[in-house]
């Protein structure tokens, strides 16, 4: 098992015996590791605070960019939904995981596959109800003031 692979389990393991989830991941770049994180939603109450998500924060925090080309992502565990969203939104390029989501799904940890294929529903499918409202008359549109920046 490769080293970055081995430090993200290791981390893994060692957040379930301080009472956390089994997801630990470390985030490298040019062979050196960058940053890590383990899921802390059992410290925080933060249900964004997984492992993949700690682990981009520290590192845009550190350099200063929301630019992560270059980056690879080693987890204990398939990326949910959310962190997945988050590695694409900040340019990583790569992923390797070692337990797969039906994995976790057998360990009890079943939210991510649930997730995985509601995304795959029209909007109007998806348990979470998604109502689109249009601004008020008169209200100034954040988008097309955007657009003029």
């Amino acid at each position: 098992m490769d080293i970055f692979m081995e430090r993200a389990v290791k981390l893994a393991v060692e957040n379930v015996r301080d009472g956390g989830q089994p997801f630990g991941a470390v985030l490298v770049k040019n062979n050196n590791i960058v940053a890590e994180g383990v899921n802390e939603l059992h410290k925080t109450y933060d249900i964004s605070g997984h492992a993949e998500l700690l682990a981009i924060r520290r590192t845009q925090e550190q350099l200063q960019t929301n630019d992560l080309s270059g980056y690879t992502m080693y987890a204990s565990g398939e990326p949910c939904p959310m962190c997945l969203t988050a590695m694409y939104f900040a340019g990583i390029e790569k992923v390797y995981y070692c337990a797969s989501v039906e994995d976790a799904d057998e360990a009890g940890l079943g939210k991510s596959k649930i997730i995985y294929k509601e995304l795959q529903e029209s909007r109007e499918k998806r348990s979470l109800s998604m109502i689109q409202m249009p601004l008020n008359d008169g209200q100034e549109n954040p988008m097309k003031l955007w657009k003029k920046r």
